[in-house]
């Protein structure tokens, strides 16, 4: 029987000894691998965004590979290229850098849409058709995109249907003094990165990921979940509400929160601490709303205080 919990420390851990004070970021980007999820992380330079998928590469002995996007990309730098082989007389398929289990997409706002687009298929269906050949990803598969939400100059925003593919948006944020002191110290020599091992065997990635399937979530929850999506619909501040996507999305992360705290049921507490990070990217509000420096995060944050919180036993095992 696998021990999500001691899955979740041992793994965040030994990320904590190159990733200083950002547990709660951390925890979230493990809530995503075990959902078979991909994280958008937005921030500024400098905090740490590449530095963390590296880690967490190295941490489970994955592979990994690094998009620095630009504007003068092409989609087929990013899934591979067939090219013909004067020997064999047939074309030969080069594999791009998005064949890998753990994928760095740096500044991914700075490509053009067009290659953008490069990602929404292995994204959602873990696969990558080029000259109308599929070739399937490895499993496990994890996009951590990186995004600058200070300088605009040159970027192309993601439109709705990428940014609806992030299960959910991260910041790691500056550190805190005593933190970036610790930072200093050890770094003093060489980067602690260095010196990471893989704690993390792929079998038990991949045992992990089905384990927080079996986390029982609740009728009242499950009706808790709906109703906090829909109202992001109904909301007269918000242009376009969370998809059914984000259902599924805020359904899946909170029975791997759940796992990873030792319970095998879902409480509220779970969803309240999941909805932001998994459908602020999901909710546009409006123009007027904008104007009044009203936040995706505000409106949602507003929702489930104003949203009845539901009641009973949520251990019930379903009935058969």
């Amino acid at each position: 029987m696998v021990n999500v919990k001691t899955f979740g420390q041992k793994l965040i851990d030994n990320l904590e000894t190159v990733i200083v004070g950002k547990r709660q970021t951390l925890e979230l980007v493990v809530i995503g691998l075990l959902c078979q999820g991909h994280i958008l992380i937005e921030d500024v330079p400098g905090v740490g965004k590449t530095i963390l998928a590296r880690s967490l590469a190295k941490s489970l002995g994955c592979s990994f590979n690094r998009l620095q996007f630009t504007p003068d990309m092409l989609p087929s730098d990013v899934t591979g290229v067939s090219i013909f082989d004067q020997a064999k007389r047939e074309f030969e398929f080069r594999p791009g850098p998005i064949f890998a289990q753990v994928v760095l997409v740096d500044e991914i706002n700075r490509a053009t849409p067009k290659t953008q687009a490069a990602l929404l298929e292995a994204m959602e269906e873990r696969q990558v058709t080029v000259d109308g050949t599929t070739h399937q990803l490895s499993a496990p598969f994890m996009v951590l995109a990186t995004q600058n939400p200070i300088e605009y100059e040159g970027t192309f925003p993601l439109p709705e249907a990428q940014m609806d593919r992030f299960q959910m948006r991260v910041r790691m944020g500056y550190p805190k003094p005593t933190d970036e002191i610790d930072i200093l110290n050890r770094q003093q020599l060489r980067h602690p990165i260095e010196t990471l091992e893989a704690v993390i065997r792929i079998e038990e990635i991949l045992e992990t990921i089905e384990a927080i399937k079996r986390v029982h979530v609740s009728e009242p929850i499950k009706r808790y979940v709906v109703d906090l999506i829909n109202r992001t619909r109904q909301n007269s501040d918000v242009y376009l509400g969370a998809s059914p996507r984000g259902s599924l999305a805020l359904y899946r992360t909170t029975q791997a929160l759940a796992a990873l705290e030792g319970r095998d049921f879902v409480l509220p507490d779970d969803v309240k601490e999941l909805a932001i990070p998994v459908l602020a990217h999901r909710v546009i509000v409006g123009p007027a709303a904008r104007l009044r420096e009203l936040t995706s995060e505000k409106v949602i944050a507003e929702i489930l205080e104003f949203l009845p919180v539901p009641g009973g036993d949520f251990e019930a095992a379903p009935k058969k």
